[in-house]
């Protein structure tokens, strides 16, 4: 039973990772070419925490309390951009100082650069 409540979460967890717009867009922001977009995403972040806050007014006004559920959506939505920025200004010093050290030695290709 354990078991099968695992593969169901790890089924569901997959099929979110590939769909969700905001996990499509992070995990663009991971790959070489969209390293530099890292921390410009960042900005996403006040989009969603403007959509919260307007949510939880307007549950405080009288709205419905799942709405609540999205007011936690977009608050996780938002720490994930915020999170995401700093991690890609690491990797993308990282990569060009990997890509500078190759160049510097010489290396012509890019085949025979390892990938971070």
């Amino acid at each position: 039973m354990f078991q099968l409540l695992i593969a169901f979460v790890s089924r569901i967890y997959a099929v979110f990772q590939r769909t969700m717009p905001t996990n499509i867009l992070i995990r663009a922001t991971h790959t070489r070419r969209g390293l530099k977009w890292g921390v410009p995403a960042m900005l996403v972040a006040v989009f969603y925490v403007v959509i919260a806050a307007a949510l939880a007014q307007w549950v405080a006004g009288g709205a419905p309390g799942w709405i609540n559920l999205l007011v936690l959506v977009c608050l996780w939505n938002a720490i994930k951009f915020v999170v995401n920025g700093p991690i890609t200004l690491v990797r993308i010093v990282r990569v060009r100082a990997l890509e500078r050290r190759y160049h510097d030695a010489g290396v012509a290709s890019n085949e025979s650069m390892p990938v971070s």
